[in-house]
């Protein structure tokens, strides 16, 4: 077909799950029920934090700061799954295709900053406990936020316009159930050498770049740990970090264990399962790795539920 025939494409075809026809009402369920249960988790996790005065420090700040993250990621992906379960197939605009892919770029980039800055936090906490509430009071803690947000927003900027200045002619039906950068790359109609160079050396580079951050943080807090002399001194000293190391395994080995795969010819269909976990199933989990054998904030809940309870006997 010669150029001049070719449309330029104004909308795009989610396929979702097309090869699971059998499985679309289970799985509407399933994420369903994960959607609700992200959206309880997250919310409450961040009401709690605000309402406990024993919550207002730095790692709970940055914690609320990932349950909102959380929320907003779920938000972003998961409706759309939930449409094109619905439906079979969901059309969406161009213009609303490049605003999902924008958000979901945002989220994952700045939750891979704001990880980072917890595993600083955490370095800090442990390696400087006497000078830790003076050093990371309210006005650096804000600063580290921004600092996260603006960086998050700078690569999903680029990322989104290196994306959609490609050119998308003729085929219009994305083989996924959100708009993410494989299948987008893979409908493109002119050369995207150059596009796929600049994303992923920046991409490689937020990953790497925090996940190093990560390591050395968490290589000294290991060799602060080693000097405690008590045995249970250095267990109480490393469950502090135990959650937040939890949830950057999780979400760093998915991207990386993506990054690894990048060049080994896995299929759209891998993909849609890695891809699941880490914008669905994480960010429910999340709320419970941090609240799941946490003293303080078991003991917040137990204390905003009984006022709960007191006012509703009054």
């Amino acid at each position: 077909m010669g150029k001049n025939n070719i449309t330029t494409v104004t909308e795009f075809i989610l396929m979702g799950f097309t090869d699971f026809h059998m499985l679309e009402v289970p799985l509407f369920l399933m994420f369903l029920i994960f959607y609700i249960i992200t959206l309880l988790g997250n919310v409450g996790m961040i009401i709690l934090i605000q309402v406990d005065i024993q919550l207002h420090t730095p790692m709970y700040f940055f914690l609320s700061h990932l349950a909102l993250l959380d929320a907003c990621y779920a938000s972003v992906i998961t409706p759309q799954i939930l449409a094109t379960l619905a439906t079979g197939k969901m059309a969406i605009s161009y213009g609303q295709c490049a605003t999902q892919f924008f958000f979901f770029t945002l989220c994952a980039a700045t939750e891979c900053f704001l990880l980072a800055v917890m595993a600083y936090d955490r370095y800090f906490a442990v390696n400087n406990p006497l000078f830790y509430t003076v050093a990371m009071n309210p006005r650096i803690c804000w600063s580290l936020v921004a600092g996260v947000y603006v960086c998050g927003m700078s690569g999903s900027i680029l990322r989104t316009a290196c994306t959609f200045t490609l050119s998308f002619c003729d085929h219009n039906q994305i083989n996924f159930f959100f708009c993410d950068l494989p299948p987008l790359l893979k409908l493109a109609c002119n050369d995207t050498t150059n596009t796929e160079i600049v994303i992923i050396f920046f991409g490689n580079f937020v990953i790497l770049a925090n996940a190093l951050i990560i390591l050395i943080s968490y290589l000294l807090i290991i060799k602060a740990i080693l000097k405690v002399k008590s045995p249970g001194g250095k267990a109480k000293t490393f469950s502090t970090c135990a959650s937040h190391l939890t949830a950057v395994a999780l979400f760093f080995g998915t991207l990386i264990f993506m990054y690894l795969q990048s060049g080994s010819g896995k299929s759209l269909e891998e993909d849609k399962v890695v891809s699941v976990f880490y914008t669905v199933v994480i960010p429910m989990l999340n709320p419970l790795i941090y609240s799941l054998r946490n003293k303080d904030v078991n003991a917040a809940f137990r204390k905003v539920t009984g006022r709960l309870q007191v006012s509703q006997s009054v």
